[in-house]
């Protein structure tokens, strides 16, 4: 957003950003068009200049954050082949993702479910293949003994949820930075596994 003379302009980026601090602040139905326009200094129909809708900037916000999160495992993941490092790798990946990305973290736990169809099960689909990811490691690592674990789908789920309250909590200026964060959510996911 730039001011020139008396007039603000406003870029689709600031409309976008407005929108995720006010989701993440006050829920998706908790916000207004309004509210956005407001804390942009413009009016409400000067925002469809920069997007479709308050359906659209939630669908941009879910979709970005959870095709980065499969980005950042399949980065994270690579050309590892030991079950043991795969896990540790994803896991410090995700939890650090939701040390850096609160807002949108907070937005998409939330909120992915006011998402109109047929984008709602398209978002939870992608969501799914993520947790089916990294279930299957803790299935690989079951099998090859290296992990002891009676069900790698509860185990997968408690190290997601784990990570998840990570956006809730973590604070930049807080005692721990989110390097430190994540190693020791990491310690704390191979624990869970039962890792040998």
């Amino acid at each position: 957003m730039t001011r020139t003379g008396e007039r603000t302009t406003v870029t689709s980026a600031a409309v976008l950003d407005s929108a995720l601090t006010l989701f993440a602040e006050l829920g998706y139905h908790g916000t207004a068009l309004s509210q956005i326009a407001e804390s942009l200094e413009v009016r409400t129909p000067s925002l469809y200049n920069h997007m479709r809708g308050k359906q659209g900037l939630l669908l941009t916000i879910v979709r970005g954050t959870v095709t980065g999160v499969l980005d950042d495992f399949a980065a994270a993941t690579d050309g590892l082949t030991d079950p043991g490092d795969k896990l540790r790798a994803a896991v410090r990946a995700y939890a650090l993702r939701h040390a850096s990305h609160r807002r949108e973290a907070i937005v998409v736990n939330r909120d992915t479910s006011s998402l109109d169809e047929p984008h709602r099960s398209e978002m939870q689909e992608l969501r799914r293949r993520h947790d089916h990811a990294l279930r299957a490691i803790i299935e690989e690592g079951v099998t090859a003994g290296r992990f002891s674990v009676d069900s790698p789908a509860l185990a997968s789920f408690a190290i997601r949820e784990m990570c998840v309250s990570v956006a809730r909590w973590f604070r930049d200026d807080g005692p721990r930075t989110a390097d430190q964060v994540a190693d020791e959510y990491t310690d704390f996911a191979m624990r869970i596994v039962g890792s040998r």
